[in-house]
């Protein structure tokens, strides 16, 4: 389980083609200290396990599935990405409930920058849009934030200096596609409420 909480902007050093698959190589001097073969990073928001980690970079296995459901397949060396390890047990929790499972993707619509902060607005699939509520947590490229204004195929959110200068969110221009998921517990609600429904039915 991850929280949203980006640790560095890393760098896609290599990408390697297999057919159905990619190998991306990926440096990231935080999240590669003490990491071992088996650990899961998330990269964009996809939680990736480690093939093979030394210094400062490591390597991930990206599958088809992946590379259709996400962003992932746009990324090419030199391309930056938002980093993060899954966040130790008993550890505060700074953002919110974050799998690593994208449920979809957007892409930046428009930027309003203003003095303090910028306010950008996202595209939203439609199947996505029941799950997004004003001042509701959602997960744009593995970063956790809050909906500022949520509509029928769009939602705004509001990015600080710190959240611009250190994830790739300060890089998206107008039309750059970014991972979504939405938070995992509207959709338990949703499942379990249409469970009660059909049961009382019968």
């Amino acid at each position: 389980m991850f929280t949203g909480i980006v640790e560095e902007l890393g760098e896609i050093t290599a990408v390697e083609e297999l057919g159905d698959a990619s190998r991306f190589r990926l440096r990231g001097p935080v999240v590669t200290e003490g990491a071992r073969h088996g650990d899961s990073i998330a990269v964009n928001g996809v939680c990736l396990t480690v093939v093979e980690h030394e210094g400062d970079e490591f390597t991930a296995d990206v599958m088809a599935e992946t590379l259709d459901r996400s962003s992932l397949g746009a990324l090419a060396v030199g391309s930056r990405a938002n980093l993060e390890r899954p966040t130790a047990v008993g550890a505060r929790l700074g953002g919110h409930i974050v799998q690593g499972h994208v449920d979809g993707t957007g892409s930046i619509v428009e930027r309003k920058p203003s003095e303090n902060w910028e306010i950008v607005k996202v595209s939203l699939p439609a199947h996505l849009a029941r799950y997004v509520v004003e001042k509701g947590s959602i997960t744009v490229d593995g970063v956790s934030l809050t909906v500022v204004d949520a509509g029928p195929d769009y939602f705004t959110i509001s990015l600080i200096p710190t959240t611009l200068a250190l994830t790739t969110l300060g890089l998206k221009k107008a039309g750059d596609p970014v991972n979504l998921e939405v938070d995992v517990i509207a959709k338990y609600v949703e499942r379990l409420l249409g469970d009660r429904a059909q049961e009382a039915t019968k």
